[in-house]
């Protein structure tokens, strides 16, 4: 069953907001820093596409959107509040699909709920030990202050949809992979749509945002080391965000962890190599269904 529209369920853990789309394979879907429910829908749709046999749940991690933070800061917490939520629907098993900041409690739902999970697919995620760029750190410091003048989004908005190739070139340094991304069918569109989510509801983005940034460096090993899953961790070897080094250590931790390194790629991998990703995660379902 599909539900489009946002919902914030008040579960035995507490409150999350979620919306659930498609039928087939349950997966819950984690979206990264400055993200919510949305962005989770369209991670969803760059991994398997928009018709396929998934149905998706997609979250607002505490500190995004609807969902509040209180008490649930720290990744194991947020792990068991997805659980809850799936008590709430009825929802036995799922895979797990995370990008970035959305790691750490995807590996930890892993961890503290195997029965719960078939699969865990991470994308340029975070594993444990991420200290954040001093640029970055500087650049959230500054969207504090502008998101409480009138008018910033709008204007933010207003610059991404006049130049969207101005705005990837944060993300994507290389002028001809940025532009060749932005002209895929797909690729661009959803990235478009990433870019353009950001300034909606830009000022209740930042609570998650900066609490990922608190609590990036806490150590995930002993998580990675107690999941009994497939874990499928696909990376850029240039990504500056999060260091391909995070894809490595689920490999070298866990004896089911595999890593699909992307020679070159940053960031957003899902973007740039698309079509080569979704081929990857699409053997990965076949074999965890």
């Amino acid at each position: 069953m599909s539900q489009d529209t946002p919902v914030l369920a008040r579960t035995a853990r507490g409150a999350i907001e979620y919306v659930c789309h498609g039928r087939g394979l349950p997966v819950l879907a984690l979206h990264g820093g400055m993200g919510g429910y949305d962005q989770g829908l369209i991670l969803a749709r760059a991994l398997f596409g928009e018709v396929n046999n998934t149905r998706v749940v997609a979250v607002s991690r505490p500190g995004y959107l609807g969902s509040p933070l209180e008490g649930h800061s720290g990744a194991d917490s947020q792990a068991d509040l997805y659980a809850a939520l799936l008590d709430e629907r009825g929802i036995s098993q799922v895979v797990v699909a995370a990008v970035s900041a959305g790691g750490p409690s995807a590996l930890q739902f892993a961890a503290r709920h195997p029965a719960r999970c078939r699969g865990v697919i991470l994308i340029s995620a975070a594993t444990g030990g991420l200290t954040v760029p001093p640029e970055v750190a500087a650049r959230m410091r500054k969207m504090r202050v502008f998101a409480r003048m009138p008018g910033f989004t709008r204007l933010l908005r207003w610059q991404a949809g006049r130049n969207p190739s101005r705005t990837a070139a944060r993300s994507v340094r290389d002028p001809a992979l940025r532009e060749r991304t932005l002209g895929h069918p797909q690729a661009g569109k959803l990235m478009r749509e990433l870019q353009g989510s950001v300034m909606d509801g830009f000022a209740r983005r930042l609570p998650g945002t900066l609490n990922d940034m608190a609590e990036g460096a806490a150590p995930l090993d002993n998580a990675i080391r107690a999941i009994r899953c497939p874990i499928l961790a696909v990376h850029g070897t240039a990504d500056s965000i999060v260091p391909f080094a995070h894809a490595e250590r689920i490999a070298r931790e866990n004896p089911r962890g595999a890593v699909m390194a992307v020679e070159g790629g940053e960031h957003v991998v899902i973007f740039t190599h698309l079509d080569m990703i979704r081929g990857r995660v699409g053997a990965f379902l076949e074999a965890v269904s």
